[in-house]
């Protein structure tokens, strides 16, 4: 059998859901699905996706829109059952149905069952959201920095990493982490901060599978903060853009465990009709066995 996941930031949007249901996929790994959305799937244990259910209500002074953009993992067909781990904090020690987190809305995970009797397969839905810097920084950011949030999400499903050999594992992470893969126009430090995601990946025995041309379409022409001979495909587009005909970059990327990867296959969703209702297009996740 083979099992389809999705990978799509949503954007808080509703029609997003509708195309879901149209797609002959079996699970969703979303990010920024909004709170009302995911509390009428009544299947989803709101502690999965709810990291607030562990951190109080502290957050409601600072950053409001932390509620509306969850990651989650979503079940859309009957041909797998999904173990949803709940969250909890930063805990050393946890039980079977639980996930220690140390970010906001960052990360979630769940145990995927194909029923015809193929073995299970961890799933992590990544979301690198944003973050400001300190006021101490005098900082000219405009928006902050993704890859602390990154780390985070690198350090939480590090948990699901239990032996030496990374074929014994089972772990599919994707998602939106904010970043794009082997820029070449920001300062030094930044281009190594943002290499450094990868680099913890692949030292966890976390295959990077893209995708990755030509499994998507790319930006035409290439633009300049990308290297000539770049593989990376467009995933997002700005406000500025419009459109997904416009879309010069990649955002989101998919990883698996090094061995088990040789069975999935990757590819972005991205012509123009086949987009979707969203500022990000759909990654699909095709697992043989």
């Amino acid at each position: 059998m083979t099992t389809r996941l999705v990978c799509w930031n949503v954007a808080g949007r509703k029609k997003p859901w509708d195309q879901l249901a149209e797609m002959d996929a079996d699970v969703a790994l979303l990010q920024e699905a909004l709170t009302p959305h995911l509390r009428r799937r009544s299947e989803i244990p709101e502690g999965h996706w709810n990291s607030h259910c562990w951190n109080s209500d502290w957050y409601k002074a600072y950053w409001p829109r932390l509620t509306d953009r969850w990651p989650a993992v979503v079940r859309l067909s009957k041909r797998v059952e999904v173990d949803y781990f709940v969250q909890v904090g930063p805990i050393s020690e946890t039980r079977c149905d639980q996930f220690a987190v140390s970010g906001i809305g960052a990360v979630a995970a769940a145990r995927v069952r194909p029923k015809d009797g193929t073995e299970p397969f961890t799933v992590v839905s990544m979301y690198a959201r944003w973050m400001s810097p300190h006021p101490a920084a005098e900082t000219n950011f405009a928006v902050g920095y993704a890859d602390g949030s990154a780390h985070r999400i690198i350090s939480d499903l590090s948990a699901f990493i239990g032996k030496v050999d990374p074929s014994s594992h089972r772990i599919i992470a994707a998602g939106d982490l904010n970043t794009t893969y082997g820029s070449k126009a920001a300062p030094n430090w930044t281009e190594a901060r943002d290499d450094s995601i990868w680099s913890r990946m692949d030292a966890l025995g976390l295959e990077f599978l893209g995708p990755q041309a030509p499994n998507g379409r790319q930006a035409e022409p290439i633009p300049d903060f990308m290297p000539p001979d770049t593989k990376n495909v467009v995933t997002y587009y700005t406000r500025a853009q419009k459109g997904p005909s416009k879309a010069d970059r990649q955002l989101d990327y998919v990883f698996a465990s090094r061995g088990f990867h040789e069975s999935i296959r990757t590819c972005a969703l991205n012509t123009v009709e086949d987009w979707g209702a969203s500022d990000h297009c759909r990654l699909l996740i095709e697992v043989d066995g």
